[in-house]
């Protein structure tokens, strides 16, 4: 099987194309290397024979040029939150324009596709009203968790509404003209090859800067660290990814939410003490009681349905997650300083 793989030198993208490479599928991938970090992760790709094409997804042109493939994995996107209130062309041209694109090139050639979209299609105002005190001053709840029927109308920030609109074009392509699909909507994601950024990958963000002595802030709802995310191992993902590959045939046009769940999750202040307690380090964290509009204080994921289906599961705790990384970012420290 040919697989084409959108964004695959970002975090996500490298992490699946190293995975099903050494499951013996045939593996391109399809990345700009715009992003902090895509040069270290084309590095890796290359030492493992994997093909990357240097081009916008959004050059419908080139698109249409590229060989045939089986199947085609999108995981391109612009994926910080914040960015996409400052950078809307290139977030809709990336994110949906990019998708449209794929799909076009899908309806010529018969490709299946797997698509990565994001928790972030739910409203804000939702996941907002879940915790009804903003001043979190005690250790939440793990009590609701979202699932694929959860409601999506309202703002969801540019981004989440990038993601929603390419999930909705799939599904009128699909109908259309017969695409075989699958879409994964994914909470937090972290792992080794994660260049951190406060909005984007808060995980890593956090095991370096406690690897390196540098200062962090607890932002929003009091300053406290009390907000709460659910956070998944890339490798159960890519394991996930693999599993779907293999009945792709039989279960198909069907959306998933996946996440860490009930099992995996963490505050930030939980995730400082594990950063303290596998780094060995302490550092000064400060307070800042405001946050964005587009933040949330609570997110965890139902992965009941997508467990059923394909009787996948976790296997790597939030403990193996700060972990892993944390050896990576050990590990290759020097190399990966300047793309923090």
């Amino acid at each position: 099987m040919k697989i084409l793989i959108t964004g695959g030198c970002g975090f996500v993208g490298t992490n699946i194309a190293l995975h099903l490479a050494k499951k013996k599928y045939k593996i391109h991938c399809l990345d700009n290397l715009s992003r902090k970090g895509s040069k270290y992760n084309l590095e890796l790709l290359k030492k493992n024979y994997i093909k990357n094409y240097n081009f916008n997804i959004n050059n419908q042109k080139v698109i249409k040029k590229l060989p045939k493939y089986n199947l085609i994995i999108d995981c391109c996107a612009e994926a910080a939150v914040e960015i996409s209130k400052k950078k809307i062309d290139k977030v809709i041209n990336t994110n949906l324009i990019g998708t449209i694109n794929i799909l076009k090139k899908a309806k010529k050639d018969k490709s299946k596709i797997i698509f990565l979209s994001s928790s972030r299609v739910y409203p804000i105002d939702q996941l907002s009203n879940i915790i009804k005190n903003k001043n979190i001053k005690k250790n939440l709840p793990i009590k609701k968790t979202i699932s694929e029927a959860q409601p999506t109308k309202g703002a969801k920030s540019i981004y989440g509404l990038t993601k929603f609109a390419s999930e909705m074009f799939i599904e009128e392509f699909s109908y259309a003209f017969g695409i075989k699909y699958l879409i994964n909507r994914c909470g937090v994601i972290s792992g080794p090859l994660q260049f951190g950024k406060q909005d984007q990958g808060f995980v890593s963000l956090w095991i370096w800067r406690h690897l390196n002595k540098k200062k962090l802030n607890y932002i929003g709802y009091g300053g406290h660290g009390n907000q709460v995310r659910d956070v998944l191992h890339i490798k159960d993902l890519c394991d996930l990814i693999h599993i779907q590959i293999k009945n792709l045939k039989k279960i198909n046009n069907r959306l998933f939410t996946v996440g860490g769940s009930k099992k995996n999750f963490t505050s930030l202040k939980n995730l400082t003490l594990l950063c303290q307690k596998i780094t060995g380090n302490k550092i000064k964290i400060g307070k800042i009681s405001k946050t964005s509009i587009y933040d949330i204080p609570y997110y965890i994921t139902d992965n009941r349905n997508v467990l059923k289906t394909y009787k996948w599961k976790q296997k790597k705790t939030m403990y193996d997650i700060v972990k892993d990384t944390y050896k990576w970012l050990s590990n290759n420290k020097t190399n990966i300083k300047k793309y923090f």
